[in-house]
């Protein structure tokens, strides 16, 4: 029997690497709905106005599953919660009906409160709630009330940060890394670590946006695993401290101590350095504004504290797969040479 998956955000780091995964999988049709063009069967839409999403969904085949990856930002924690609840209440009232047997909701460590401070660790999926708001608990909230109307069964992924390939997206560390890297080559300055000095000793976890996809599938199929909301990471923790030498090693680059600095303040005057790279080493014009985001960046190297969580839950109910982290990177900046996106390691 057939699936039709509606990849919501199929143009993200996520999305896109879901929808690809669904693709290459017997047994699914996959769309895409995005703001931006993508490739296979794609559509575009408003996802804040439910006329939109009915409209693009018109002609395409009835949705059996929805894999929810879509983000909209904002300046603060409390208004995120509007715009991206609304968008999530929009395309679940689009392709509600008899045919929807699944809907798939992308969370994060927010929900553990990751974002505010030190939790405690390993984060675990029934760990008791923070202060509200948070968009990601209401977004769930939404999910469970329309399931239980609708018929259909839910499930919750809590991906720690994830790495994989996409351009212009937010919330994207291998960019970062990478794109630092290059440029920190090319001024001949050692690589530093720019974050705060305990975070070069915390104890982190990332989450491949391969493993992300797998496991998000097992997740939107498999019995065992409905109605749940489950941690998935890579399998292995690591600190900043072991694995900064191996990512300038990728680079030819020296380590210097590290030295906190702001990445959305020393790296906003880079654009000119990168549009000369750009010509000079034959890269794929990519904007600096859509190639890395700082403050993601400056987010992510500001946790002075630990963050991981305890995936032990997906295990038991039947997904083992894992990715070495260190490994992961490595493959990960070669993907980015060979698309051209960074030059070749000199």
């Amino acid at each position: 029997m057939t699936r039709t998956a509606l990849v919501v955000g199929a143009s993200g780091v996520i999305g896109g690497r879901l929808a690809a995964h669904l693709r290459s999988r017997p047994g699914w049709e996959v769309i895409g709905l995005s703001r931006r063009p993508g490739p296979g069967r794609h559509v575009r839409a408003d996802l804040f106005d439910v006329d939109s999403v009915r409209a693009a969904l018109a002609d395409q085949p009835p949705v059996t599953h929805v894999f929810y990856a879509a983000y909209r930002d904002r300046p603060t924690w409390a208004e995120l919660v509007e715009p991206n609840v609304t968008m999530l209440r929009n395309v679940l009232a689009a392709v509600a009906g008899p045919a929807l047997q699944h809907v798939s909701l992308m969370q994060g460590y927010k929900v553990y409160g990751a974002h505010l401070g030190p939790f405690d660790t390993p984060a675990r999926e029934d760990d008791p709630p923070h202060m509200p708001p948070e968009f990601n608990v209401e977004q769930q909230q939404l999910v469970e009330e329309a399931a239980a109307a609708g018929g259909f069964s839910w499930s919750a992924i809590r991906p720690s940060v994830v790495a994989g390939f996409g351009l212009g997206y937010p919330m994207n560390i291998v960019n970062v890394l990478a794109v630092y890297a290059a440029i920190s080559a090319e001024l001949r300055v050692p690589l530093r670590f720019p974050g705060e000095p305990g975070a070069y000793h915390a104890l982190l976890e990332l989450t491949d946006a391969g493993l992300l996809a797998e496991a998000t599938e097992w997740a939107a199929t498999d019995p065992n695993a409905a109605d749940q909301a489950f941690n998935i990471a890579n399998g292995d923790l690591f600190r900043w401290r072991r694995l900064w030498p191996v990512i300038a090693e990728q680079f030819g680059l020296e380590v210097a101590p590290p030295l906190p600095m702001s990445l959305a303040d020393v790296m906003a005057d880079k654009g000119p350095v990168w549009d000369a790279m750009i010509d000079k080493y034959g890269l794929a014009p990519t904007p600096y504004a859509d190639v890395s985001s700082w403050a993601f960046g400056d987010f992510v190297f500001s946790w002075d504290y630990d963050v991981f969580a305890d995936t032990s839950k997906a295990r038991r109910a039947g997904f083992h797969r894992y990715v070495d982290t260190e490994a992961m990177l490595v493959e990960q900046i070669g993907q980015l040479r060979e698309r051209r996106i960074i030059p070749d390691r000199a």
